[in-house]
């Protein structure tokens, strides 16, 4: 690959990367809109068009192959299995927290993310903290014991977000799985539960053959607004490097926050922006040593 072809594949990375995380960062607005259906409702849904969404795009790129690969592991759909409860949890607290005015802390715990990866793997994979990403994790902990002392309670939302997606990305690591048909098996995995739910415990909003075509369009529409940021950013991790990645992913979490504060008046009160402060200041030092570690990569590379 010439020069100019280099370029223009990264290029084309970064847009996907910025549209990737661009979409997540929106995806509020989407579950805003169908506010009115209780979270569990929209859960199901979620996972019942996702599931039809992702077997209709493994059938057109014909990697259904893949898939009867998995079946026949029963260490992977195991493992899958554990990982699809994480996501499923994710999801379901996500949305919850979104239609009940919780965006900020939802923001705040998709910031904190990155920083609870690294910890994690310190102390599952034996992988060693550097300073600067010692002091990342230092500062996180401080926002966070900040709003604790500041209010008297845990802010569980933003913890639990950050700490399943983290458990959840930890785990999947280990699974040799492609993206799509890891995410397919695992939206199979919740399918069942999805339909017995439907079946017995939905509300009224979850029968279509009542609802507006409106209201069922944006019920059909959760299998896309969860899709379509994965294939994009499939399409961006092939084309630039994670560092990179890794400092766009900010995006997301700032939309949160910007649309919170902004557009649905979520209370910003000192001790949370404090909390916020820390945080960003962690995430700093947390983007300033991936830049010096990938430079100095790069520099070996070169030299070999």
């Amino acid at each position: 690959m010439n020069a100019e072809a280099t370029q223009r594949h990264a290029t084309a990375g970064l847009l996907y990367a910025v549209a990737a995380y661009t979409m997540w960062g929106i995806a509020p607005l989407y579950f805003k809109q169908i506010a009115s259906v209780p979270a569990p409702d929209i859960l199901m849904h979620r996972i019942v068009w996702s599931a039809a969404l992702l077997a209709l795009l493994l059938l057109g790129l014909g990697q259904f192959a893949k898939v009867r690969a998995i079946f026949r592991s029963k260490r992977l759909m195991g493992l899958l299995a554990v990982a699809s409860v994480l996501l499923g949890g994710n999801w379901l607290l996500f949305i919850w927290a979104i239609n009940a005015d919780m965006m900020l802390e939802a923001s705040l715990g998709y910031y904190i993310n990155p920083l609870l990866n690294v910890f994690l793997a310190r102390l599952f994979l034996n992988e060693r903290l550097r300073t600067m990403q010692k002091a990342a994790v230092v500062l996180a902990i401080i926002g966070v014991a900040n709003i604790i002392i500041a209010h008297g309670t845990l802010p569980w939302v933003a913890l639990l977000l950050a700490g399943s997606f983290a458990i959840y990305g930890l785990l999947r690591k280990q699974i040799p799985v492609e993206p799509l048909p890891g995410l397919f098996m695992e939206t199979l995995v919740l399918l069942p539960f999805a339909a017995l739910y439907w079946a017995y415990f939905a509300s009224a909003e979850a029968n279509m053959l009542t609802n507006e075509w409106s209201l069922n369009a944006w019920l059909m529409a959760a299998g896309v607004v969860t899709t379509l940021p994965l294939l994009a950013f499939n399409a961006a991790a092939k084309r630039i490097m994670f560092t990179t990645l890794g400092l766009i992913q900010y995006i997301g979490p700032t939309l949160m926050f910007i649309f919170a504060v902004g557009m649905y008046d979520e209370p910003l009160e000192p001790a949370r922006l404090v909390t916020f402060g820390f945080v960003w200041c962690g995430l700093v030092l947390f983007s300033l040593d991936s830049l010096k570690t990938y430079r100095q990569q790069r520099k070996v590379l070169k030299a070999a």
